[in-house]
């Protein structure tokens, strides 16, 4: 039996922000993961805004202020530039959103990331005659790349288990926990969407949410930065854009489907008139919550076992400072803000 401090199930943004605080705080600990999640399906876009309704995110100042220097930390550790700074794009619809945009580029929490500047369009290609709102301090990472370097450094660690968890065989005893050849103090639960089949975990506190993107070649679009219209278009280089998502409760089949392809095309095509070219679709099941916030901390039935999830769509945002957080709760008793606590879903 291998003695360690903690057991982490799950490496999607969540497991990869817990393991980085575990290390910085020289705790020992394994990685259970089969590589299935919704963060490899993500866009990978950190945005601090709403812009739909051109609000801030919730606590989005506070996150993004984290969040920078976690990435940048990582960036050095891999040897590989994760946060790739950028603008976002958001095409107006009308004259009405324009003067909603002054409006809020003016707020104090919101003046830092929306320039108050209305862009023009000389893109030929992308339809947008009312021109841009641009978001400042957004940023693309590449979330398949990210992931695949972290599980090559965890495995040149010996941290990392290439092997889906089997629930049925965990151990919770006084003190400690057992997996397999494994005993740990702790073990938490990074595992998104897998959770509904946890059964340590609340139920009914994760409500599946099924996205699709797909990769598309668009010849001469030459666009850079990230493009917001009724989609995402999100640049890969060479031509190739990922496009999406779609928004689809309590599904769990991860498969791709014509009717989102068709749906994500014709959306595109309001925005983009040039030739596009499918190349590519993938499918995820985000996890999110019904009241939005995530879902950190212990619960009263299981000693020693954590969860840290919900993140939703935001999951590059708030996953740097969330895990800190929790952290800080399991080793130091910190107590977590209500709004974010796992243990609201048990007073409900």
């Amino acid at each position: 039996m291998k003695h360690i401090d903690y057991i982490v199930v799950g490496l999607g943004i969540a497991g990869l922000a817990m393991c980085e605080q575990l290390q910085k705080n020289r705790k020992s600990f394994v990685v259970f993961s089969n590589g299935e999640g919704a963060t490899s399906n993500s866009g990978g876009v950190i945005n601090p805004t709403v812009l739909k309704r051109f609000t801030a995110a919730w606590n989005a100042d506070t996150f993004y202020g984290y969040a920078l220097p976690f990435y940048e930390n990582l960036s050095s550790k891999l040897g590989y530039q994760v946060f790739n700074p950028t603008f976002i794009f958001r095409i107006f619809k009308s004259v009405e959103e324009q003067n909603d945009w002054a409006v809020a580029s003016d707020k104090r929490d919101l003046s830092k990331f929306l320039s108050s500047e209305i862009c023009k369009n000389s893109n030929k290609i992308i339809d947008a005659p009312l021109g841009f709102g641009k978001v400042t301090g957004a940023g693309i990472i590449l979330p398949n790349e990210l992931l695949k370097k972290y599980q090559s450094y965890l495995e040149r660690h010996e941290n990392f288990i290439s092997e889906k968890f089997q629930y049925n065989l965990l151990k919770i005893e006084s003190g400690k926990v057992s997996y397999k050849n494994f005993s740990a103090q702790k073990i938490i639960f990074c595992d998104g969407s897998h959770s509904v089949s946890n059964p340590f975990f609340p139920k009914h506190g994760i409500v599946p949410n099924k996205g699709e993107y797909i990769t598309v070649r668009i010849p001469n679009l030459n666009f850079k930065e990230l493009l917001k219209g009724p989609l995402y278009v999100i640049p890969l280089g060479s031509d190739l854009y990922k496009v999406g998502a779609t928004y689809e409760r309590d599904v769990t089949d991860q498969l791709p489907t014509a009717k989102a392809r068709e749906s994500m095309l014709q959306k595109l095509k309001k925005s983009v008139n040039g030739d596009i070219e499918v190349i590519d679709q993938t499918a995820g099941i985000r996890p999110t919550t019904r009241d939005r916030k995530p879902l950190l901390g212990g619960i009263s039935d299981y000693e020693n076992v954590y969860f840290f999830n919900g993140l939703g769509t935001r999951g590059f945002l708030m996953a740097p400072l969330l895990s800190e957080m929790l952290y800080n709760n399991i080793a130091h008793k910190m107590e977590l803000p209500k709004e974010i606590a796992i243990s609201r879903l048990t007073r409900n």
